[in-house]
């Protein structure tokens, strides 16, 4: 087995796929890249057992077919050193020689039977989402996840498909992010829960482009996201999702609209002054005034801030975590958004100002904090 391939194409092609490759595996063989040769296709994978990613790369030159796993920290780290180059790999046996420029280097893979297998998408429903819309998805929803072990549904997102709307979800009972997109038509109707470490590498390997098609497959147990050069298939989550919409308040007659740049940055200030350990920020709201107050009674130190909103409703005191409210306000993009309160001990529900006819419907929901005097 042999090839020849541009050093920077490589490359690529590696940290395409190294995302979901583990620090602390339990197989020596999961720390290996899978070269597989096929006339002038090479195909890389990567797996954790969970999840399995592959991108194709065309050779320049290539003999004979060929399967090898290859250590992936040593390949990743020379070819990060390498400038834009021809790299020339040749196999015998688990004998790998790299040669690139006036250097040559050697080092031992493994057996590719060792590899974990692709699963086979049985039974599959399909349908086709442009990758715009998916990382917008993921990068709205994905920081609002939980991280419990005890309640593993809450470390993924919600993936909802119904006939005229696809819906994604996010919550770890402090904060809830609901994204949904009123523009889509599907025959099927299903409801999976996605682990957010695969979702996370997506986001960063997809292109933001509405041109781009991601094909997607999905049965009992697993999905499988085709794209450009990249097939990724991930293990879902087992177990039924938190019914998410019971937990929205309906009523919610208190509605504040603000400037959402100014709220942010507002609340960035004010929080240097605060609590570490509680991250309060109160809110006072009187007429169209927004009073933000932090402090930090351990190191007396203590930060106020006055801002002009619309606000249509009773005065109201409400506390909220800091940095919850900035992860909200710095995922959002309208320049307005609106604020809407019941009673001090209720969520607040962030929502945008939007126009009737626009797709994207988006909801945070952020749970109150108690104030201390």
């Amino acid at each position: 087995m042999k090839f020849i391939i541009s050093s920077t194409t490589l490359l690529r092609g590696l940290q395409k796929v190294s995302g979901v490759l583990g620090t602390n595996n339990t197989l020596p063989i999961l720390e290996d890249f899978l070269f597989e040769l096929a006339d002038d296709k090479l195909r890389v994978t990567a797996s954790d057992l969970e999840t399995t990613i592959s991108v194709t790369l065309t050779t320049s030159m290539s003999e004979g077919p060929g399967v090898i796993a290859i250590p992936a920290k040593m390949l990743l780290d020379i070819m990060k050193t390498l400038p834009e180059l021809p790299v020339t790999i040749t196999v015998a046996d688990t004998s790998i020689e790299i040669f690139a420029g006036e250097g040559k280097y050697k080092l031992i893979g493994h057996q590719s039977d060792e590899f974990p297998q692709i699963p086979v998408m049985d039974n599959t429903s399909t349908l086709e989402l442009n990758s715009a819309l998916l990382v917008n998805a993921f990068n709205k929803t994905l920081f609002a996840t939980g991280n419990d072990e005890l309640r593993p549904v809450m470390s993924g997102v919600l993936f909802e498909i119904k006939n005229d709307s696809i819906t994604f979800v996010a919550t770890d009972a402090h904060k809830l992010v609901r994204y949904r997109r009123n523009d889509f038509k599907s025959d099927t109707e299903t409801s999976i829960i996605l682990p957010k470490k695969p979702l996370n590498h997506l986001k960063n390997v997809m292109p933001e482009d509405e041109e781009v098609m991601v094909k997607i497959e999905i049965n009992d147990t697993n999905i499988k996201l085709e794209f450009d050069d990249i097939v990724l298939i991930c293990r879902l989550i087992e177990g039924k999702y938190p019914n998410y919409e019971a937990v929205i308040p309906v009523q919610n007659p208190y509605k504040l609209t603000i400037d959402r740049k100014s709220l942010l940055n507002a609340i960035r200030r004010v929080s240097i002054f605060g609590s570490k350990s509680t991250h309060q920020v109160r809110f006072k709201i009187n007429g169209q005034e927004l009073l933000l107050t932090a402090e930090d009674l351990d190191y007396s130190s203590e930060a106020k801030e006055r801002l002009s909103c619309s606000y249509h409703g009773d005065d109201i005191e409400i506390g909220f975590n800091s940095r919850f409210m900035q992860e909200m306000l710095g995922t959002l993009a309208p320049e307005r958004i609106i604020l809407e309160l019941s009673a001090p001990n209720r969520a607040g529900i962030i929502i945008s100002e939007r126009d009737d006819d626009d797709p994207e419907d988006i909801l945070m929901l952020i749970m109150p904090v108690m104030l201390t005097q």
